[in-house]
């Protein structure tokens, strides 16, 4: 007979809970334990809860073991967010939970399971003409409400509306011990229409990489969908420039959503969509502006317009901006004009963001790289008077490195977005040639991965990008960048002064006092 808190007897209670195939085992458990860049420990088992009593009795059962629990939602990390770092963890799969528990028109909320994707949110509010605020990051497809409130996800409705948590109003959040706790409104069991209620109990559990406790369920505002909207992309030549542009626009708030990239990155947004048929590029593109094209030939010319443009910008920015009516999406986009050619910025096909408002939750394929490669980006929130002395330093390390990663063929590009009027991000992404991993596999398809162009895994080239990985965390930290996905890659607690480490110790020992949930997280 096992002992109480024997892993075997803790498999057996789970199975008791959720049945035998919600329990997976051995292999089977590889593509959950791997994020996209990396897996660390294999987890004890991966068990996949579908109601939120049945959560609740796993973290009940997995306490009383004193097993580690580690929470996974869409996967997309690339932090080290979920995977396990202790040995004989238990990883719990939330894609189970995922029920759309009540749209609410009247008082303006949408109460979901943490594991909805977004994707399927959308899918239902649009058939409503509603939206939330924030709608997703582009990993939508995947990515959960729970998932991404832990990481502070920006993205969808951003530029409007800032990071996922000011969308929030309430959260139902599991605790280690199995408890189950409400903020807001609905923590007196009123209904969840309203965040503010005393203390901020909401925002303690957004961004905490779930350390404090489990997602369950989520309630977000509604608002109505816009029924007008432009897109506008520019070229624009040099980082000073674009990080000015950015600046000037959020600090008007024109725009719903936007993004940007360097060269690098757009050539390889350009390889990886020349694997689309100019068939599916027409259809999107018509879909993402009824109306205002008046043939397919005009479409491709745009399409093609757009792409030689892009090809030729040092850095191009791409905006999605919405109204009331067309009357006030165009004043809005002629006000946009303005200000990005005040900083240097040429009007190009706007190909790229019709296509995003198109298709917000394109499938997981930039995984990997254009040509099949391994890619893993870093991140950073910088304020906007430390972005141009950031990005020298960058642009140094690299021309350090140049001739050795070059040899390795490791390259990198990057993405940029404001983050309101105060912050910049400066995301940088990796690539490299290697063999795609268990999480690509499981999320990708096998037609998609046997078409890629195949690469040998080589020791010397994994370790460089580990190195490159740690000197450009350095850099950011080095100018005091925040990180919104903080997982267990970038410094948090031991960046902090005593007393506000010395309160979210207490919260976590409070909330979880054995600190079983997502140890190593946060350096809490």
């Amino acid at each position: 007979m096992p002992e109480p808190s024997s892993p075997e007897s803790l498999i057996s209670a789970l199975v008791d809970i959720v049945g035998d195939a919600h329990v997976l085992r051995g292999a089977a458990v590889e593509g959950y334990a791997t994020d996209v860049y990396r897996s660390v420990e294999w987890p004890l088992a991966v068990v996949r809860p579908d109601t939120v009593a049945d959560l609740r009795s796993i973290a009940r059962a997995a306490s009383a073991a004193d097993t580690a629990m580690y929470v996974r939602g869409g996967g997309a990390s690339y932090t080290d967010a979920y995977l396990p770092t202790r040995r004989n963890a238990l990883l719990i799969d939330m894609s189970g939970l995922n029920r759309l528990v009540e749209i609410n028109e009247t008082d303006g909320y949408v109460t979901a399971e943490a594991g909805l994707s977004w994707a399927a949110l959308k899918a239902a509010l649009d058939a409503r003409g509603l939206r939330t605020p924030f709608f997703g990051p582009f990993s939508g497809i995947a990515a959960t409400l729970g998932g991404a409130l832990s990481q502070h996800a920006i993205s969808h409705g951003s530029g409007a509306h800032g990071i996922s948590a000011q969308s929030v109003i309430s959260l139902d959040v599991v605790t280690a011990d199995g408890s189950l706790l409400r903020t807001g409104s609905a923590s007196r069991a009123a209904t969840p229409f309203s965040r503010w209620y005393g203390p901020d109990l909401t925002g303690l559990f957004t961004g905490d990489c779930g350390i404090f406790g489990i997602k369950a369920a989520v309630t977000l505002a509604l608002r109505r969908r816009a029924p007008a909207f432009e897109c506008a992309s520019y070229a624009l030549p040099d980082l000073r420039a674009l990080a000015h542009a950015l600046h000037s626009v959020a600090m008007e708030g024109l725009d719903d959503e936007h993004f940007a990239m360097d060269a690098a990155m757009t050539h390889g947004q350009i390889a990886r969509q020349a694997r689309v048929s100019k068939f599916t590029l027409a259809r999107d593109l018509a879909a993402a502006t009824p109306g205002a094209w008046h043939s397919l030939k005009q479409l491709l010319h745009s399409a093609v317009r757009g792409t030689r443009e892009l090809a030729a910008a040092p850095y191009s920015a791409h905006f999605i901006l919405e109204g009331l009516d067309r009357t006030v999406a165009r004043l809005k986009a002629r006000r946009l004009r303005e200000l990005l050619r005040a900083a240097g910025g040429i009007d190009i096909g706007n190909t790229v963001p019709a296509l995003v408002r198109s298709k917000p939750f394109a499938p997981l394929f930039n995984t990997l790289g254009p040509n099949g490669e391994r890619w893993a980006p870093l991140h950073g929130y910088l304020p906007y008077s430390k972005v141009a002395s950031f990005h020298e330093d960058v642009q140094q390390l690299l021309r350090e490195r140049q001739s050795l990663l070059q040899r390795l063929g490791i390259w990198c590009g990057g993405m940029f977005m404001s983050a309101g009027a105060s912050t910049f991000l400066y995301e940088i992404a990796l690539y490299w040639p290697g063999v795609p991993s268990a999480y690509h596999r499981l999320t990708l398809p096998a037609d998609y991965l046997a078409a890629l162009p195949r690469h040998p895994e080589r020791e010397e080239v994994a370790h460089c990008v580990g190195q490159i990985r740690g000197e450009l965390i350095a850099l950011y930290t080095r100018h005091q960048a925040v990180h919104f996905q903080l997982g267990k890659t970038y410094p948090y607690g031991s960046l902090l002064s005593g007393e506000p480490l010395g309160l979210l110790r207490a919260v976590k020992s409070a909330l979880d006092p054995k600190h079983l949930l997502n140890p190593d997280a946060l350096e809490i």
